[in-house]
């Protein structure tokens, strides 16, 4: 597996995703600045802003994943499931590259408590 191809591909995904979660946040809190003193127009202001601090959440939590991917490229553990140390699919790490479990042991985490990988 060439680990190289993969750091680059996370580090270009950590720029990109701060800058997203960057610009989510000043839209978010420009929205809640900008908003009318008409209560129509303040929820509505309300309603975007919600929308982009939401937004930069989904952003902050699949960059931290990445930086998570980052740091197992740097110890050596990069491709390998940190539930029982078996390889990845190189299919899996070319889809979502910063995931740390395989197919098996993620559809078992998405079974137990319904929540999903975050994609791109």
């Amino acid at each position: 597996m060439n680990v190289q191809h993969y750091k680059e591909r996370l580090l270009e995904l950590k720029k990109t995703l701060s800058a997203r979660t960057g610009r989510a946040m000043a839209d978010g809190r420009q929205d809640f600045l900008d908003s009318a003193h008409d209560a129509g127009d303040a929820s509505v202001a309300d309603e975007g802003a919600s929308e982009a601090f939401s937004e930069a959440d989904q952003q902050s939590a699949t960059l931290k994943q990445v930086i998570d991917a980052l740091n197992r490229v740097d110890n050596g553990t990069y491709g390998l499931c940190v539930v029982d140390g078996k390889p990845i699919d190189e299919k899996r790490l070319e889809a979502v590259p910063w995931t740390p479990y395989c197919r098996k042991h993620e559809q078992a985490l998405e079974a137990s408590s319904g929540a999903k990988m975050p994609t791109l």
